[in-house]
């Protein structure tokens, strides 16, 4: 069943802080932009032109925020009726696998997702096919913007840096993009992790299992203490 994660240092209370903290300001700012929109146009037949994309960007933040969130608390689903089956070295060594797998599932994606957001922050993208194998030059689209949101006038320091000195009248798409590879590298390090405390005996999966079975005890014990 998922835990309720305690981090063992300071430093790991200060990130699980953070990351507790944005994924709770991004679903309140979600909602806040979605009610003033619903307001705005059915009672008074207006709205914000850049809510939607705007909202849009949040959900996607907050999907990959918490697709790491939940690796760090082991609260990912899974079937584990098979694995059940085998004795608990087996169930080990099946864990310790999967928790491979899933490492280099996550350094794919990390390439994936550094080459398409570098050439919108002007950066060179990776060479190699499957893995990174160095550096190449990519077009630069550092330029590109998003399609409503307005560029905010405390950002206008940016544009000699990433345009050129050219005005944005725009958000530019590097900044909602950078959350791609901040996200899976997150994801990433939450996977290394998961297998380090598998690996030393502190877990032995990296799923929740019976996480229904356990909510349903939990219900009848309260029943039965009434």
């Amino acid at each position: 069943m998922a835990h309720a994660y305690e981090a063992k240092t300071a430093v790991g209370r200060i990130v699980n802080e953070i990351e507790e903290t944005a994924i709770a300001v991004l679903l309140g700012l979600m909602t806040i932009i979605t009610f003033i929109n619903v307001v705005l146009r059915y009672g008074f037949n207006t709205g914000l032109i850049w809510g939607l994309e705007a909202v849009t960007f949040l959900f996607a933040w907050l999907v990959l925020f918490g697709v790491s969130y939940t690796v760090k608390v082991t609260a990912q689903l899974g079937v584990d009726a098979l694995i059940n089956l085998f004795s608990p070295a087996t169930r080990r060594i099946l864990a310790l696998v999967a928790g491979a797998v899933c490492i280099a599932y996550a350094a794919l994606v990390l390439k994936g997702a550094w080459d398409y957001w570098a050439p919108f922050a002007g950066l060179d993208a990776t060479s190699g096919r499957w893995f990174p194998t160095g550096f190449e030059n990519s077009r630069d689209q550092a330029w590109y913007e998003v399609i409503d949101i307005p560029f905010p006038e405390w950002l206008r320091w940016i544009e000699p840096i990433m345009n050129e000195g050219e005005s944005y009248e725009k958000l530019p798409r590097f900044i909602p993009y950078a959350m791609l590879p901040f996200g899976v590298a997150l994801l990433l390090f939450r996977f290394v992790q998961a297998f380090v405390r598998v690996w030393i005996g502190e877990a032995n999966s990296l799923i929740v299992s019976h996480e229904a079975e356990d909510d349903v005890k939990d219900v009848a014990h309260m029943n039965a203490g009434n």
